[in-house]
Parts: structure tokens; sequence; C-alpha cells
């Protein structure tokens, strides 16, 4: 394999800011070198590789310049040549001393590519409302450091109508009286945007005389840019980030599954800062034998029903049945019911229809509305945490059910960071009673009483008082749009007339 450097804009913060040529890069390397102000999340787009973390944090710890350039060229010759991502926050060439790192891969004979990014310049500018041009208020705009090399005579200031400083807030105050001085009026517009287009983003506008009092005062740090000029005037009517109606707020999604969240997202576009919590994992059935030993005699017509309460009982019994040597034929004179709408999702997903859904989902509308006879077999593949209602409201009814362990689930210990955000959240999201019952065991009581839980569907909120909670926002439907419009309700109450 021959060396090879893919120099990468990581974007202003937001990750879905990424270059699709970014993350094709990534997406082959074989180690990803990533900054600071990189958003680790675009690591998911590189699985494969191994990451190496080298800082370059403004103000703070980080990797010397000159090593970063070494550990780039040794990377990339590693064991006969490997093809190594640097991915680095904005775009590369504006103020990121990518230039550097390519003379150092010239110098060394390693052959690379430059991938741009999105700077922050612009972006975190127009996620705060501001337009860096803008007709009749501004026909151009620079963007310049505040930063100054020791020992360097000091630059003029570029003539242009907005300016765009960055790395300039530790010096703010010396910058403005510089401008000043310069000919810029007293009351020009001028903002300050921290932590540009992430979740985190905050904004101060005021005049270039009192900007870096006011951005003091609001407690304003490191990652910001500053933005000058009449242009910051639009930012009143064209604000539109930070007046989303989760903006501030922090979610704690839990989920079982690896991958992106489409609920997830659906909170990001609200404007929500979202923590994704896997609190459970599945594990293989520690009972395969007995389970495969129940589906032989299902596909033999020992059994009227099969009864799937889960998406991940739908993976395990088809997986199951896969390794059997059988697919979906062999379920011929069976019916199978699902008990909600994303398990018959999951069971369409082998090309079957569930052949009764209750009218609302759950275990109880589902033992009391299936139409089974008195008399007649149900198979019930699922966890071994399920209760063990569905099958004893079906035995009440002559019914006779039989449970196998189709699979396992498992807790997942959090990190101490994620164990934080439960304690300081806003909201926790729960979508199962499993979710709700592994949260239980995470929260400290004291902490129960005042955590909102919002929850989708009876089971889990029965599963969260059992578990102390108090404060149980539950959707009224059991789909995405109901649990969504559960949170809202919760984080932004309607004004009291």
């Amino acid at each position: 394999m021959r060396a090879f450097v893919s120099l990468i804009g990581a974007g202003p913060g937001d990750s879905r800011l990424l270059t699709l040529r970014g993350a094709e890069a990534l997406g082959c390397s074989d180690v990803v070198l990533y900054d600071h102000l990189a958003n680790p999340d675009l690591l998911a787009h590189a699985p494969q590789a191994r990451h190496i973390y080298v800082g370059k944090e403004g103000y703070g710890e980080s990797l010397p310049q000159e090593q970063i350039n070494a550990l780039l060229v040794e990377q990339a010759l590693a064991g006969g040549g490997q093809r190594v991502a640097r991915l680095k926050g904005g775009d590369v060439f504006v103020f990121g001393r990518g230039g550097e790192e390519l003379l150092a891969c010239r110098e060394a004979g390693i052959p690379f590519e430059v991938i741009p990014g999105v700077t922050s310049a612009i972006a975190a500018a127009a996620y705060a409302g501001i337009p860096v041009t803008h007709r009749g208020l501004s026909r151009s705009f620079a963007v310049v450091t505040g930063q100054q090399a020791p020992g360097s005579a000091p630059s003029p200031w570029p003539k242009a109508d907005t300016l765009v400083i960055l790395m300039g807030l530790k010096t703010l105050a010396a910058v403005a009286s510089e401008l000043l001085r310069s000919g810029w009026p007293a009351a020009t517009p001028a903002a300050v945007v921290q932590w540009g287009t992430t979740p985190k983003q905050r904004t101060v506008q005021s005049s270039l005389q009192s900007i870096a009092a006011e951005a003091a005062a609001a407690g304003l740090g490191a990652p910001a840019i500053v933005v000058v000029g009449r242009a910051v005037e639009l930012r009143p009517r064209l604000a539109w980030f930070e007046t989303r109606p989760l903006s501030g707020k922090q979610i704690v999604l839990t989920r079982s599954r690896e991958g992106n969240s489409r609920l997830a997202r659906r909170f990001l576009e609200l404007g929500a800062e979202v923590l994704e919590l896997a609190l459970l994992r599945y594990g293989e059935s520690r009972q395969p034998q007995q389970l495969r030993d129940a589906l032989e005699q299902l596909c033999s017509g020992a059994f009227d029903w099969l009864l799937l309460t889960s998406p991940q009982a739908v993976a395990a019994t088809f997986g199951h049945l896969a390794e059997m040597g059988k697919d979906a034929r062999a379920l011929a004179g069976v019916r199978i019911a699902a008990v909600g709408p994303g398990t018959a999702a999951a069971l369409g997903g082998q090309g079957l229809r569930a052949d009764f859904l209750p009218s609302h989902p759950g275990a109880v509308p589902l033992a009391e509305e299936l139409p089974i006879l008195p008399g007649q077999r149900a198979l019930h593949p699922t966890s071994q945490l399920a209760e063990a209602e569905l099958e004893e409201r079906l035995l009440a009814r002559g019914a006779r059910v039989q449970r196998a362990e189709a699979y396992r689930t498992l807790p997942v210990t959090p990190n101490a960071q994620q164990a934080q955000a439960l304690l300081s959240c806003d909201a926790v999201i729960c979508a199962s009673a499993s979710a709700a019952s592994a949260l239980a065991a995470l929260v400290p009581d004291d902490r129960k009483a005042s955590c909102p839980v919002v929850g989708m569907g009876p089971q889990t909120a029965k599963a969260a008082r059992q578990g102390g909670f108090q404060r149980i926002h539950l959707a009224e439907r059991p789909d995405l749009d109901a649990l969504v419009a559960a949170a809202l309700e919760l984080l932004t109450p309607r004004p009291e007339v």
C-alpha cells in the first residue's frame, strides 16, 4: 500500500456540514489524526481506522505543530504506507496551518490531496443570522486572525465592509481599540458567536465600543468568531438557529441499538443538544436449543400463533430460522401477531405482513384483542426480561402459550460524562419499558423525583413509575411524531393566559 494523506476540513462544528468528499476519504483511511475542533461524531465515518487525537485547542494544551507534522509523516509511512486522514476544524487553509502540514508531506515525498471544509468564518456568522455580504450594507468581507505572531510587526487592518475575526476573543478588547483608532465608528454593530453551528451556540450583539465588555460579561469563551460591520444589523431579523424551540435544552436519548437515530435528528433539528445513550444491548440467547426446538414445532404446525412483541424478537426469530436453513415459507399456516407498528414494520422487512395488530400497541391490548381460541397454542419468542403479563392473560382466556428466550437484554454502563448528563439534562427520552428500567438503575433516588422522563407506551410509563420516576410525560401515540410532541409540550410550556 502506498502512503497517502488526505487533508480534510471538518467544518465549523455541526457534523452534518462535512462534505461528501470528506466522508469518502474518511471511509477509506487507515488512520485519522483529528483536532479539538473537529466534531468527534465525524469519526463514525471511519470505523475501520485508528483514531489519534492531536489537540490543537485554542489557549489550551495541545501537541506542538512540529510534532503534528512529524506524526503525520510517520503514520503515512508506517507499515509500508498507510492512508492517513488529517481532520482539521473548519477549512484546512483558513488559519488552520494546513499548508505547513502538507509542506512536511511534500518534503517526505508523500502524495496528498486537499478536501476543503466549510469555514466557521462564514458558517458561524450564518447560523447567527449574519450574512457576511448584503446588498446596500456589505459588498466585501475580510477574514483576519486576532493573534499576532511573536516578534512580527503589526499588520494594517484590511479595508472591507465586514470583518470576521478568528481566534480573537482573548484579544478582543485590544482589537476593538485598534479598529476604533483606525477609523471604525464606535457605534459599528459587532457580534461574538461562540461554538457556532453547534447546539451550544451563543451570540452576543453590541457595538464595537462595548462588544468586548459584553462578551466577557456573558461569559463567552473560545471557540468563537467576532463579526464587525453593518451586516450585523440584520441579526435580529435573520436569527434562526438559536430561536428554535428546543435551543439551549439538553436531551438524553436512550437507545438499545447501534447506529444513527432518526429520533436524535428530529431533536437536533429543533435545536436541542442530544446525547444518545445506549442503556441496553442485545445478546445471544442462553437457551438456543430450546428456541430452535420450539421453532421446529412452529414450522411443523404445532402452534397456531407466533407472537412477536419487539423488532428485536423479529430479528432474532428469523435469524435462528435462517441458521436452521429455513425462511418465511416455513411459517405457512401460522398466524403472526405483532404488538405494534414498529414490530409490524420489522416483520415487513422479512417479507411478511402481520395477521393481527391490536388497536393500541402493548402487551395488554394484544392479550385482550388477539383472536385466539381456547385450546389454541401460541409461541412467544422474547427477551429474558419480558414481563409475563401477555402469557398470563392469554392463559386466563384458555390459550396455551409457550415462551422461548430468543435474545437477552443486557445493561450498558455509561461513562462519567454520560452519567453526569443524566443528572443535569432537561429530559430523558425512553421508548421502551426495558430502557426505563435500565434508566432507573442509573439515576440516584434523590434525582428521580425531578428527572423528567418522556416515554412511549403504557408499559414504558409503568416501568418508569416502578423505577421511582414521578415526572412522566407519555406520548399520545406510539410513534416518533407523538414522542417529539410530548417532549415539546414538556420543554416549551405554553404561556399562561
